[in-house]
């Protein structure tokens, strides 16, 4: 839930991240995942479902009219611990599949208690490194009914993190914790994310940045979201950028820096001028937003409007993806976004690719 208040994850600073305004979301993805699972398996999911009490699923459950056995019952403040001790109970039952809403952080937990069951995520934190997640809350309820009903097999991918608090401070370093099996269907699951570097990727950063440059001298106010490439722009600008934040520029300026969803809806509220959002999609798996800049909220894209996005990516990086991807939280933006989009690839050069909510993917199998 650290994502919207610029925090970069929540381990260690839940609290912190309360006090900034942060809302949690893994209830209401997890819902999502759930009410598409009823819907496929036609309003009674054919299996024994074990869970954890309260906000850790019994409540969800519940309200679901999902029969369910509850096997720990946390603490009025959930932990990593109660995680653990669920997942630890599930393996003992020999559970066929362990199904977890969360991040990367969560990831962990699970994999290290579960052995050799079969997990998957939910996706719903701001890091999502670890290839267990499904693309969506819906994606995965896709995974689980194929797998449950044998139509799907599990195959073997990492456990990947950061180390959140060097990541606060603009360092990105990836670790692998392990290994785990997870449901897969290409098209549903997400890739492990790459960082790519290479003379060529710093090459074409360095022609989409001087485009940028030029465009950008319109007056108008730009919102710049996480990443290498438009860490670029800002460098050759000559503005100081959080590599992995939100930063907002005008004319050659830096007016806000590491920027929550607070800040730039205050910005939003009280300037008269343009604005428009330049994303990036992250690593290998064609997130543009709902990935590491949710910072840029529904509320910042409805405001802004979806025509003023600008998307840049290099053309090693677009050249692997077969699409471009949205989840915001937000079915309706999400769709908005959606459609054969520009991305600026050079300096004044752009190729057409299309962008999907992730949600939808499952529709089109594809």
């Amino acid at each position: 839930m650290g994502g919207a208040v610029g925090l970069k994850g929540t381990d260690g600073v839940a609290a912190l991240a309360e006090r900034l305004g942060a809302s949690p979301v893994s209830r209401g993805r997890a819902e999502r995942a759930f009410r598409r699972l009823l819907e496929l398996f036609g309003g009674h999911i054919p299996a024994h479902v074990l869970t954890a009490g309260g906000p850790m699923g019994g409540d969800l459950l519940s309200e679901l009219g999902v029969e369910h056995s509850v096997v720990h019952t946390p603490g009025e403040r959930t932990t990593a611990e109660d995680t653990k001790r669920a997942c630890s109970i599930f393996a003992s039952e020999n559970v066929d599949l362990i199904l977890f809403c969360g991040g990367d952080g969560t990831a962990r937990d699970v994999a290290s208690v579960s052995g050799d069951l079969p997990i998957l995520g939910i996706p719903a934190g701001v890091k999502m490194h670890s290839g267990v997640f499904a693309v969506s809350p819906e994606a995965a309820a896709d995974l689980a009914s194929g797998y449950i009903r044998g139509e799907l097999r599990a195959r073997e991918t990492e456990i990947a993190d950061v180390d959140e608090e060097r990541y606060r401070r603009g360092e990105l370093v990836v670790r692998i914790y392990g290994v785990a099996r997870t449901p897969y269907l290409p098209v549903l699951v997400q890739q492990r994310k790459q960082i790519y570097a290479s003379s060529d990727e710093e090459h074409s950063r360095l022609e989409i940045a001087q485009f940028a440059r030029e465009f950008m001298s319109d007056g108008s106010y730009y919102i710049l979201g996480a990443g290498t490439t438009t860490a670029k722009i800002a460098e050759l600008i000559g503005c100081e950028k959080t590599l992995l934040g939100v930063d907002v520029i005008r004319n050659g300026r830096t007016v806000m820096k590491d920027a929550s969803e607070r800040d730039l809806l205050k910005l939003l509220e009280g300037i008269d001028g343009d604005v428009r959002i330049i994303v990036s999609p992250i690593g290998a798996q064609g997130f543009i937003l709902g990935r590491g800049s949710q910072q840029i909220s529904p509320r910042v894209l409805r405001i802004v409007g979806p025509e003023k996005l600008i998307i840049i990516a290099t053309p090693h990086k677009l050249r692997d993806l077969k699409h471009l991807l949205v989840d915001t939280g937000d079915l309706e933006m999400d769709r908005a976004l959606a459609g054969r989009r520009q991305v600026v690839t050079g300096y004044r050069i752009a190729q057409l690719k299309e962008v999907r909510a992730a949600s939808d993917v499952l529709e089109t199998g594809d």
